[in-house]
């Protein structure tokens, strides 16, 4: 593991971010600065792992490399289908015991770090934030973090395209709140297509208002009209 991320480390040097990991458009509204601010971690909750994955399809494309650990039976086809250009997303699989410092190389040298069922104990949890600050590291977690910047939390899911108990699964409708810490405090709330019927990661769209009926302007000068 340490011998292929040292012969990686020069390209993904390339992809370290700027300020800000973009995220997808649809996305951008649960976020504070409406993208991943490195150094900083994101929890997803709720059981997205779809989700999390796709909060790296924008980084992806941009250029950025990605790395996701511990989730088990990732696909590469599931990620491409959400944006994630799979080119740049490296998935790393090691024993639970060692995860913890396989998780710091990893923000040591990627510009965006996925986690799933990573250790969250209080010193490895803090010496990871202090590596991905010190790196320009974004970390989004699969699963509660203390002391996330950002909480993301799914609270519904429907699927869509079943009919009457037949059919083929279509669309999956989410509704996600966002919270956190500091400017993440305010309360955010989004529902999305995730994805929609064509596969793409977009916000679910709200029927227009009815128009209010046009007014009619009495004429000055002239009293009302008498039937006789």
């Amino acid at each position: 593991m340490e011998a292929t991320l040292a012969a990686l480390a020069p390209r993904l040097q390339l992809s370290r971010p700027g300020p800000l990991v973009p995220v997808l458009p649809a996305l951008e509204g649960l976020l504070p600065e409406r993208g991943l601010r490195p150094g900083a971690v994101v929890s997803v909750t709720g059981g997205a792992t779809a989700l999390a994955l796709a909060l790296a399809a924008a980084a992806t494309a941009s250029g950025m490399y990605c790395a996701a650990l511990g989730f088990d039976g990732l696909g590469a086809l599931a990620a491409a289908e959400l944006g994630v250009d799979v080119g740049r997303l490296v998935v790393v699989d090691a024993p639970r015991e060692r995860r913890a410092e396989v998780a710091l190389a990893l923000a040591d040298g990627f510009g965006l770090l996925l986690l799933q069922g990573a250790p969250v104990a209080g010193p490895v949890a803090e010496r990871l934030v202090t590596v991905a600050r010190r790196s320009g590291c974004a970390v989004v977690v699969a699963g509660e973090w203390p002391g996330a910047r950002v909480r993301l939390r799914v609270v519904s899911r429907v699927w869509e395209g079943l009919g009457q108990g037949r059919g083929r699964l279509r669309a999956r409708r989410l509704a996600v709140v966002a919270g956190g810490r500091g400017a993440a405090a305010r309360e955010r709330r989004a529902e999305l297509w995730l994805p929609d019927a064509q596969g793409a990661v977009r916000l679910v769209e709200r029927p227009a208002a009815p128009a209010a009926a046009p007014q009619r302007r009495a004429h000055a000068g002239r009293g009302p009209l008498a039937v006789v």
